[in-house]
């Protein structure tokens, strides 16, 4: 049976970086269900590294930090007659050269890049694309389960910003399609993008201890939620906010690791 209903519609796939990144994750699980995907990548550099990965899928170059860029990428899909079922934003960066500062020292440039990358694009790119988005389509962005999460340094207000645009962005095309936008807000995960951001190890491995179960959440477990959101399986879910961290948010208080840290 096929639950989610993808077969030969195409998807959007942005933020393949790697094989471990959630990205990847959701455009393999949406090709095996027997989806189409095309792809964009911010550099040139990306396209070998992710054609690689996806050899018979398109990929655009697409810089996010340029609207001459992003208009063009919604010029070159409509030009290419490609009609979208769905658009998944899994793009975020911030510039943690000399670490993660307390945030009253976050500088005006840092912020403004990183929001424009994080949190700005989901709403330029879906602008771009809204003439190749079919009437029903689904656009999900990748945020976190806690944006009071102070690991994140200045990424944890733009993630706030980016969940909150979700609402926003959802109310702006109800005034004339049925397309939908919702968030999945996963808990910390084994990426190479995360690896990257100070301290986050051993906030990995708190976060673990934190889960119902106690073990990490997987990516391929955020992947499929991603894709029950993408799929019309979810019709009746917009301008939401998924939560998926194995129950981190239920166990704050976990009595063993409080007894620990009494201890």
């Amino acid at each position: 049976m096929d639950f989610l209903g993808v077969v030969d519609k195409t998807f959007l796939i942005t933020g393949v970086a790697n094989k471990k990144s959630v990205a990847t994750f959701t455009a393999k699980t949406l090709i095996d269900a027997g989806a189409k995907i095309i792809l964009s990548v911010q550099t040139e550099d990306m396209v070998p590294k992710v054609q690689n990965i996806f050899p018979d899928s398109k990929i655009y170059i697409c810089n996010v930090e340029s609207q001459d860029s992003i208009t063009q990428l919604g010029n070159n899909i409509k030009a290419d007659g490609v009609s979208l079922s769905g658009y998944l934003h899994s793009i975020a960066f911030a510039n943690f050269a000399e670490g993660v500062k307390p945030f009253i020292e976050t500088n005006m440039v840092d912020f403004l890049q990183a929001a424009n990358i994080s949190m700005l694009s989901m709403t330029t790119l879906a602008n771009a694309i809204r003439d190749s988005l079919e009437q029903d389509a689904s656009i999900v962005t990748v945020s976190i389960s806690s944006t009071r999460a102070t690991s994140y340094g200045l990424l944890g207000p733009i993630k706030a910003a980016l969940d909150a645009s979700v609402g926003y962005l959802a109310k702006s095309f109800s005034e004339f399609s049925k397309v939908r936008v919702n968030a999945v807000c996963a808990g910390p995960l084994k990426t190479s993008a995360s690896a990257g951001i100070p301290g986050y190890i051993n906030n990995y491995l708190y976060a673990e201890k934190l889960t119902l179960r106690k073990e990490a959440i997987k990516t391929q477990e955020v992947a499929d939620s991603i894709c029950f959101l993408l799929s019309h399986r979810s019709s009746g879910i917009n301008g939401e906010k998924i939560v998926v961290d194995a129950g981190i948010n239920s166990n704050y208080f976990d009595q063993d690791i409080v007894n620990k840290v009494m201890e």
